[in-house]
């Protein structure tokens, strides 16, 4: 009986490092189909490459909760303050519902002109953000300090988001970071990034700004989910089991 016992331990070990083993192999592998398919596709509108601020900054486009100032030139009695409604509308005294989130001041002067050609003959006006509303982005996964990253003005690009959450662990797979977006209808839609890339100065472009409520998420590397598989299941369990089997012996 004393044999039988210890053959079930020494099978069930023979079988946790067989599953441990397959593990492993498919977490490599699924990895190394991962990073060949991880680049990131071309910016959204507006979503400007961090490398091209150094030459040439892009327009601020408008943020919900922004305050603008509308300043009419020629009926100064019409001036009023907006705020940016969370539906990226805005409202004034004359006009109703006029798309202001994701535009420029420019853009949005223009599309005012034309709601106030039906009120005024010659309407003239300039669009001033007055105050900046803060934006959010999101960190998670194998990362610092994880959270709510908030920045005033042009959002975070992906290196300043990672910077911000502390850095990345070493744990992390640092080849295959995950952006998630919404996109039209609020469709989550997912893009893939290879940090290795973006740090060596291969493709400095991916560094993309990511747009307000985005979610990064940085997931564990190969290695340190073999090490979790470890952890679990031999550190903890191979020592007790070898242990037992030692002294069901010495009782004889």
């Amino acid at each position: 009986m004393e044999l039988n016992m210890f053959c079930n331990v020494s099978n069930d070990l023979r079988r946790l490092f067989t599953c441990a083993i397959v593990a492993i192999s498919l977490s490599g592998s699924l990895s190394g189909c991962a990073s060949t398919s991880v680049d990131l596709p071309p910016a959204p509108e507006g979503v400007m490459p961090i490398a091209d601020l150094a030459r040439n900054l892009p327009p601020y486009r408008i943020q919900i909760g922004d305050q603008l100032d509308l300043r009419f030139i020629l009926n100064p009695e019409l001036n009023e303050s907006v705020v940016v409604r969370p539906d990226g509308m805005i409202s004034t005294s004359v006009v109703q519902d006029v798309m202001a989130y994701g535009v420029t001041p420019a853009e949005l002067k223009s599309s005012l002109i034309a709601s106030y050609k039906s009120q005024l003959t010659k309407p003239e006006l300039r669009v001033v953000v007055k105050n900046f509303a803060p934006t959010k982005v999101y960190v998670l996964g194998e990362v610092n300090n994880p959270g709510e990253m908030v920045s005033v003005g042009p959002t975070l690009s992906l290196t300043q988001a990672l910077a911000k959450a502390g850095g990345m662990k070493d744990s992390a797979e640092t080849r295959q970071i995950i952006i998630l977006r919404r996109g039209a209808g609020e469709q989550p839609v997912l893009y893939g990034a290879n940090f290795d890339s973006i740090s060596s100065g291969k493709r400095a472009m991916a560094d993309i700004r990511l747009a307000p409520y985005d979610v990064v998420f940085v997931s564990r590397s190969a290695i340190a989910e073999a090490n979790k598989v470890y952890n679990q299941y031999f550190k903890n369990f191979i020592a007790p089991s070898i242990g037992a089997s030692y002294s069901i012996g010495n009782k004889n």
